[in-house]
């Protein structure tokens, strides 16, 4: 069906002929697969998230149909929670086609729908534009850098229908700064006087000049946010998929700047508790991780530095790669790339690398640390003929810390207090099965099916523990990401129950709704 286009669609098109006219006509021709990708991840929240205005799920032969307040009816194909591929090109609102995310959300009419809408109208054109510029796949991928398999992520979140949604960030500043368009991007220096900024580990000696401390900063954070604030020249860098984290082309440690913009669901600044926490979390996960025989690294946080403000602020962060033997054909890959992977389209290899993962952050759960183990924070080393070997956890600032359960095993509390710290073995849990399990392996099968049969080939190597049992027993957790964008007024994470792989009964089955049913209720 014919779908005029969008305002931010539009409005991309109209920026780009002037930044990039060369990439025009594959943006034009990258709509139609992003609108389905953003409806596709639209579609997953709808089916499944527990939305208040939707009041009944109808299951049958043909599809499912979600029963809204008021009396619509938007229906859609049998939905898949695990699913990657774009595979919804239309839902049906009261018999009304819809092609595209933002104007469904519109359409609904519930509350702060709207302001949703235009961030999926953002996220479609962003997402056909990040789409627009790739080159064909290389020869030889076994000679790309991890900081090069961080840029062949183009689509961003697997499941977020906010995927690439990036308000605050013109055509001309994406194509500076995002990774996936493989910029080099010239990072600032900020000087602040050492005794108004907050330093924790090692500030290495180029970064300081006399009694100042250079502060690295994003160079649209100097552009946008930091006022009449001196910038220095500073260094360059490859950024990373998570865009405000950078290698620095000349090598050494891995910056994260802040950049205090709304990026997918989240500002991306860097709070003063991350800054005071990083040196004592570092070090503690790292002497945790030796407990796992080599099975685990954790990238250590060299330095963190903050001017009191979270719109400026660094962290220093040692570079995965640390933990490759480049010699030995050793890689590091993000889970995230994964599914681009060959190896990834065989179920015996996935089961490989799901039985790794599962085994050591399910030990590490018992311990008593709850990873947030997604696509971007966990990264695998393979070996030169492609075997999963072992793990690699970077960023520390939103994990979880038993106290508990670290004092069970006889391993000593860091000197830490605020979030990191809890014993609610629901939090825990959803910390790390929301991440892992729905999350990464999640995207890396591909599939409900796929997913399904990953799993049961690792259920007998997995550790016998309650959190084993708790994962196995019941649905899996998920942040309802859609529904946290459409509750602007409550704070924290919320959550969805998404249906078991493991209730997939064949291959390629998709899990059943029971009539009436609402997850999550």
């Amino acid at each position: 069906m014919y779908l005029p286009a969008s305002p931010a669609e539009d409005a991309v098109a109209a920026e780009l002929d002037g930044v990039r006219p060369a990439l025009s006509a594959a943006y034009a021709d990258a709509l139609a697969g992003a609108r389905a990708a953003v409806l596709t991840r639209l579609w997953r929240a709808l089916a499944f998230e527990p939305l208040p205005w939707v009041i009944g799920r109808d299951q049958g032969p043909g599809g499912l149909a979600l029963l809204l307040e008021g009396g619509g009816r938007l229906e859609g194909p049998a939905p898949d929670p695990y699913a990657t591929g774009p595979y919804v090109r239309e839902l049906l609102l009261d018999g009304r086609a819809y092609g595209q995310a933002a104007r469904l959300m519109a359409a609904l009419g519930v509350p702060h729908g709207e302001a949703f809408a235009a961030e999926l109208d953002g996220s479609t054109a962003n997402l056909a534009l990040s789409r627009a510029g790739q080159p064909p796949a290389g020869p030889d991928d076994s000679a790309l850098s991890t900081w090069q398999w961080e840029q062949r992520i183009v689509d961003g979140h697997p499941y977020h229908p906010n995927c690439r949604s990036r308000p605050g960030f013109s055509v001309a500043e994406q194509l500076a700064y995002a990774p996936e368009h493989r910029p080099v991007v010239e990072l600032g220096l900020v000087a602040v006087r050492a005794e108004e900024c907050l330093l924790t580990g090692d500030w290495p000696g180029e970064l300081r000049d006399g009694g100042r401390i250079l502060v690295p900063v994003h160079p649209w954070q100097a552009a946008h946010t930091l006022g009449h604030e001196p910038v220095r020249a500073g260094f360059a860098a490859h950024p990373l998929m998570a865009l405000r984290t950078l290698a620095p082309a000349d090598g050494g440690a891995h910056v994260k700047t802040a950049l205090s913009t709304r990026l997918t669901s989240s500002v991306r600044d860097i709070s003063v508790y991350s800054i005071e926490t990083a040196a004592a979390v570092s070090a503690f996960a790292g002497a945790l991780a030796e407990r796992l025989d080599g099975r685990l690294h954790i990238t250590r946080t060299l330095g963190a530095a903050t001017a009191h403000s979270p719109d400026l602020a660094a962290v220093l962060r040692e570079p995965p790669e640390a933990y490759a033997d480049a010699a030995a054909g050793e890689r590091v890959l993000p889970v995230a790339a994964l599914a681009g992977l060959p190896e990834a389209r065989s179920a015996a290899w996935r089961a490989r690398f799901a039985r790794l993962a599962l085994s050591v952050c399910l030990r590490v759960l018992d311990l008593g640390v709850a990873l947030e183990a997604h696509g971007q924070n966990l990264l695998v080393v393979l070996s030169a003929s492609g075997e999963p070997l072992r793990l690699i956890y970077r960023d520390l600032a939103d994990i979880r810390i038993s106290p508990a359960r670290l004092a069970r095993h006889g391993l000593p509390v860091p000197p830490l207090s605020g979030r990191l710290i809890t014993d609610d073995v629901t939090v825990l849990r959803r910390k790390l099965f929301g991440s892992l399990l729905a999350g990464a392996l999640g995207a890396t099968a591909g599939s409900a099916g796929a997913f399904h049969e990953d799993l049961a080939a690792v259920v007998p190597a997995l550790p016998a523990t309650a959190d084993t049992e708790a994962l196995l027993a019941g649905p899996l957790p998920v942040k309802a990401l859609t529904l946290m964008r459409l509750s602007p007024g409550v704070p924290g994470d919320q959550w969805a129950d998404l249906p078991h792989p493991l209730a997939v009964h064949r291959p390629g089955d998709e899990p059943g709704l029971r009539a009436g049913y609402c997850p999550g209720a």
